[in-house]
């Protein structure tokens, strides 16, 4: 277990994450006024920044940050920028990160404009640079995390989401993009299939991790330190692993009872009942443990990669990313 920083992590690339951070901002520019308003107001809502971390953790490990690394980390940046505006229009969401949400000062219309904007501004940085690999992947990813948000979206309508089909989702919704970061990393650093293989499968555990512990936190977590009151998930339908587990615990008649519960959501008593009984049949325990089991195989996959301070960092950043709070 670590009690480490995200600062911590990322100072075997210090420098590197600094010289990032100024090419990110550049490359948002634009000649027309508002989005360039709009993208200095983005870059002032600070993110973890975990996705250009992992590509230049990754392209570190793999064979050393070349200046397509620093292309590949835009690019996944400004890819996962876009989809959070447009996550806020499609969620009404008022705030993000403490800040009031792009569709919230500007409007619906503008959320959605600028998120295609930082989209193609990333996908002109890959064609500008001839990253025609990493086109590849990126598109790939793109298409799956629109298929997990929509499948989410069907099943969520029904409430009837098993294992398989959570495990499905999250693998879109939330590692492919993990994934996408370790291979670029990758293949920016290094000609070898295995390391960019390794790197991808690497990338897709610790996603899986990443959204098993985010689930977890909506029933187990602190809402001054996450940021967002407890059982939002709830509130919003989305069965996730803990409730999963619990319903496959009691006979059909208790699980259509919570069923119908999670159909009364916005109730603070339901809410307040359904955290109970997830708790009651050990949910948050059984999605702990599954959430570690995948930590640790990401851990094992860095094995094939020499020893290094980057591969310490990325070995950390498995257990900062299972032992977080927000």
């Amino acid at each position: 277990m670590t009690n480490k920083s995200l600062k911590d992590i990322s100072l075997p690339i210090q420098t590197e994450l600094e010289k990032f951070e100024e090419l990110f901002k550049r490359s948002m520019k634009s000649d027309v006024k508002l989005v360039d308003l709009i993208a200095r107001y983005i870059i002032r809502q600070k993110g973890k920044k975990i996705r250009p971390l992992l590509v230049l953790l990754a392209a570190k490990v793999a064979g050393g940050i070349t200046e397509r690394t620093y292309r590949g980390a835009i690019l996944v940046e400004l890819l996962h920028t876009a989809t959070l505006v447009h996550d806020d229009v499609v969620d009404n969401a008022d705030k993000r990160r403490g800040f009031w949400s792009i569709n919230k000062v500007f409007k619906n219309k503008v959320a959605v404009l600028m998120g295609d904007y930082l989209l193609s501004r990333g996908l002109l940085i890959a064609v500008e640079g001839k990253d025609y690999d990493f086109l590849e992947v990126i598109t790939n990813t793109v298409k799956r995390m629109s298929e997990g948000e929509l499948l989410q979206i069907r099943k969520t309508r029904k409430l009837d989401i098993d294992e398989p089909t959570y495990f499905r989702i999250i693998s879109d919704k939330t590692a492919s993009l993990l994934e996408t970061c370790c291979k670029i990393g990758a293949l920016s650093a290094s000609s070898d299939n295995r390391y960019h293989e390794t790197m991808r499968e690497f990338g897709e555990k610790i996603g899986i991790a990443f959204q098993i512990r985010d689930d977890i936190l909506d029933y187990d977590g602190n809402t001054s330190t996450t940021g967002k009151p407890i059982g939002g998930d709830i509130k919003e339908k989305k069965i996730t692993l803990p409730l999963i587990y619990s319903l496959n615990q009691v006979s059909k008649n208790e699980a259509s009872e919570i069923r119908r519960l999670i159909k009364d959501g916005e109730k603070k008593e339901s809410v307040k009942e359904i955290i109970n009984f997830v708790r009651k049949n050990n949910g948050i325990n059984y999605a702990n443990e599954t959430a570690l089991s995948y930590s640790a195989k990401a851990k094992e996959l860095l094995d094939i990669f020499p020893d290094s301070p980057g591969k310490l960092a990325l070995q950390t950043l498995v257990d900062f990313v299972i032992d977080r709070k927000n």
